[in-house]
């Protein structure tokens, strides 16, 4: 049966949620690297960064496919595999975490958008007591569902935002490590200005997820537990019933927790989808193909478009998220991609930034 990857309508429940008396929710959502790069590196290590160095590989992932790229579901976006190049950057070892993320907010006051409240402009036919500020919770279902309906097991949740991850009766106390979620692309983007950074595009992103290694399906290999040893969050069980924990964690786990790439890098794969700066297009690695020679620093398309939602402004997502599972959606695997409306959070998804390096790279 094919369905929905994660990272779909999730700004349209979002919407409709508040229209609709809070009934319905919001759901946003094989590469051969190698150094080709001639560089001069300049300065130090920034703190917390690791330092990739750059160069041309094979970006993207087959669909029904052979080979260590083969995927177990669907996902035509991620294709054609193509030619990429990026220069040298730095990158984050994790994704940024509710503690960095409460720095930011001490020193500059920022409110994020799940803790605003939505303006009536945004939303001119919803009720007024249903402009609440919010998120959306995933919310296990309590027997097993069609996986063909999302809005079963995700909730619109009034309070819900990053200092309160579940709803107004949760809170972050003594989880500092834990990657901050309920992340707006606004809100990561200003993050990630404050801390002279950027987001990376997802070509740096990709780049650093196989972590050195040659077309492989996981940024640590083909096979997804390795001599019997877990090396993502992600789901185990009957989805979306209960996650059964045997890696450990139900739910987010904190940072670290999981072996790193080759790069250093850690939870490239799992725990928590990551926003990307390129505009979402499914189109865009066909438009890339068809020039039939390598991309340099791809930065995504002008403009965005989702067919199934060509009229929401959607930004990437990479990496998956612990709610990822072979059942319904499989894009821990590293090539793959996700999307999301860029005003909408939820409690899977988070940030990490990059920077530039300094560095002359020999190029076009």
């Amino acid at each position: 049966m094919q369905i929905p990857p994660f990272g779909d309508n999730l700004v349209a429940m979002r919407r409709s949620s508040l229209s609709e008396a809070g009934r319905w929710i919001a759901f946003a959502f094989c590469a051969i690297p190698f150094s080709s790069a001639q560089e001069i590196t300049v300065g130090n290590a920034p703190d917390g960064m690791v330092r990739i160095s750059g160069g041309e590989f094979l970006m993207g992932a087959t669909t029904n496919g052979s080979g260590s790229g083969e995927m177990t579901m669907p996902s035509n976006d991620a294709e054609p595999i193509h030619p990429v190049f990026v220069d040298a950057f730095w990158m984050d070892v994790t994704a940024v975490t509710n503690g960095q993320f409460a720095e930011f907010v001490k020193a500059t006051g920022y409110v994020t958008i799940a803790e605003r409240t939505p303006a009536k402009e945004e939303f001119p036919t919803a009720p007024v007591e249903n402009l609440v500020a919010g998120s959306v919770v995933f919310a296990p279902t309590d027997q097993e569902v069609p996986l063909n309906n999302h809005f079963q097991w995700w909730t619109y949740v009034k309070g819900a935002n990053w200092r309160h991850p579940e709803g107004p009766e949760s809170d972050i106390k003594g989880k500092e490590k834990y990657p901050v979620v309920h992340i707006a692309y606004p809100d990561a983007e200003a993050y990630a200005k404050w801390a002279g950074k950027r987001l990376p595009t997802e070509a740096e992103f990709e780049f650093a997820a196989r972590g050195g290694l040659a077309g492989k399906t996981f940024p640590w290999g083909d096979e997804f537990r390795p001599k019997g040893k877990w090396m993502a969050n992600t789901y185990q069980g009957k989805f979306p019933m209960k996650d059964a924990a045997e890696d450990g964690y139900t739910g987010l786990a904190p940072v670290g927790k999981f072996p790193a790439n080759g790069y250093g890098l850690y939870d490239m794969s799992g725990n928590v989808w990551q926003w990307c700066g390129d505009w979402y297009r499914a189109d865009y690695y066909a438009q890339l193909a068809r020039q039939k020679k390598v991309a340099w620093n791809p930065r995504g398309p002008d403009s965005p478009l989702d067919p199934s939602e060509p009229d929401e402004k959607k930004r990437a997502h990479r990496g998956g998220s612990y709610l990822c599972n072979p059942q319904y959606c499989s894009r821990y695997i590293v090539g793959t991609r996700g999307k999301g409306e860029v005003n909408t959070g939820t409690n899977h998804l988070g940030f990490r930034c990059v920077k530039d390096a300094a560095t002359k790279t020999a190029g076009p």
